[in-house]
């Protein structure tokens, strides 16, 4: 590689606040517009007998809400409200089936939120009876969840046994006290080992713990003491997210006073902090904010150049379309994005309905798919070969790159972009180089680290 000067602290702030997209789509959801249902019901049927499905089912329940939450969820322990969501996913379920006669099966379901295990022992088992009765599932078909540790109890690890869960990922943020509770969640490490030991006890063979910085009364101390606590755990992989503080989004993250909340230059040393815990502990670097053990399936693609991105973030599933059901549920398919209405009650009206709840979404266009292919090698591989981007496209994002490399984020080498070093944490930019719709507004994306 060319030499390349290492950027100064004060260039690497710099970076660091900047908003920027997280790139889990492209276009990325502020650019959707409205979509009718019709346009979602053709996508679908292209799909033929060689496109494996991936299902993911959004449940936006929880029995109480961490004041740093981000998600599409609700509070609510009425189990008629939640009895009443499960049937509408049910009914879903038969809708979208019918539109696609033929497929490869299903290889993959997610069952996120909120959390899962809101709707109950005997809610979950119906649930999948539901989508396996509607779609026909491979016979190595994987099964995940989000699972929060509070909640798991005997009943409930007996039904994700029943349902063949094989991949689990634990919300465990911080183990400190005293962040827990600024943020909400007060959950001891006794419970995270216990969900550790019962979700093993049952065959899950893969478990991922995420973890947050950027927390209120949380140092470098604490998000390196939660990063050892994961990897004493034996987690198989943990994602490392930084804390977007959006209160005029999300009013319940008024409960977070932003004046204890760590500074940028507290940010940028928390995530290299770690980093550096995780890798010291053998695992993986992967992408942006991943870290694998050596032998786990995501070490494997990134290693291949195999890695994927989509709404879920980083994933191995290659699925090119991937389903979405419940309120505010996001698909992907071939021929562009479509989500569902994020209200419960508007989702479940039209579901009841027998209307498919598609409220907006993308089609897209040929540039769209050609840009979203190299956006997602940036936040896979942080590398591109300049033959894979035309000259059109390297001219719209020359200003750009030029900056990084000046600032020692990019580099070249021969016929190869890549992220320098320094510039690993900073793929968003990287990435945003190739972003023909980006208008950068502090309120609508997140600070990059």
């Amino acid at each position: 590689m060319s030499a390349t000067l290492a950027p100064s602290p004060a260039t690497l702030l710099r970076h660091a606040t900047t908003t920027l997209p997280r790139y889990t789509s492209y276009p990325t959801a502020p650019h959707f517009a409205p979509l009718a249902a019709e346009d979602y019901a053709a996508w679908l049927r292209e799909a033929g007998p060689g496109d494996t499905l991936s299902l993911y089912v959004h449940v936006p329940f929880c029995h109480s809400l961490c004041w740093y939450c981000g998600c599409h969820t609700t509070v609510t322990r009425s189990s008629a409200r939640i009895a009443r969501y499960g049937a509408g996913l049910a009914k879903e379920a038969a809708m979208l089936a019918a539109l696609l006669p033929a497929h490869g099966g299903v290889g993959s379901l997610h069952l996120g939120g909120g959390t899962p295990t809101a709707l109950g022992a005997e809610g979950l088992a119906r649930v999948a009876e539901a989508l396996r009765g509607a779609f026909a599932f491979r016979t190595d078909a994987e099964v995940a969840a989000e699972l929060d540790p509070r909640s798991l109890d005997d009943d409930l690890l007996a039904a994700l046994a029943r349902i063949g869960l094989k991949r689990a990922s634990l919300g465990v943020q911080d183990i400190t006290p005293a962040v827990q509770e600024k943020i909400g969640r007060v959950q001891p490490t006794a419970q995270v080992e216990a969900a550790v030991r019962g979700l093993r006890a049952i065959g899950v063979g893969s478990i991922n713990m995420d973890l947050i910085y950027g927390l209120p009364a949380q140092g470098v101390a604490e998000i390196e003491a939660s990063a050892r606590f994961a990897a004493d755990c034996g987690a198989d992989r943990v994602a490392v997210f930084g804390y977007a503080h959006v209160p005029w989004m999300k009013a319940h993250q008024k409960g977070i006073r932003e004046d204890e909340l760590p500074d940028a230059t507290l940010r940028m040393a928390q995530a290299e902090a770690a980093a550096r815990v995780l890798t010291g502990a053998g695992y993986v670097a992967i992408g942006l904010d991943h870290f694998a053990r050596p032998g786990d399936a995501m070490a494997v693609a990134a290693t291949a150049g195999t890695l994927r991105r989509n709404f879920q973030g980083y994933t191995t599933d290659t699925a090119a379309f991937l389903v979405g059901l419940g309120a505010s549920a996001i698909s992907s398919t071939p021929d562009g994005f479509a989500q569902n209405e994020a209200g419960e009650k508007e989702w479940l009206a039209a579901v009841e309905a027998g209307r498919l709840p598609v409220v907006r979404g993308r089609a897209l266009s040929a540039e769209d798919r050609l840009r979203a292919r190299l956006i997602e090698r940036v936040m896979c591989d942080g590398a591109i070969g300049l033959a894979a981007v035309p000259p059109a496209v390297m001219a719209t994002a020359a200003e750009r790159l030029d900056g990084l490399i000046a600032d020692g984020m990019v580099a070249r080498q021969g016929g190869r972009l890549e992220a320098t070093p320094a510039g690993r944490p900073f793929l968003r930019h990287f990435a945003a180089c190739f972003d023909a719709y980006l208008a950068p507004s502090p309120r609508r994306h997140s600070a990059a680290v």
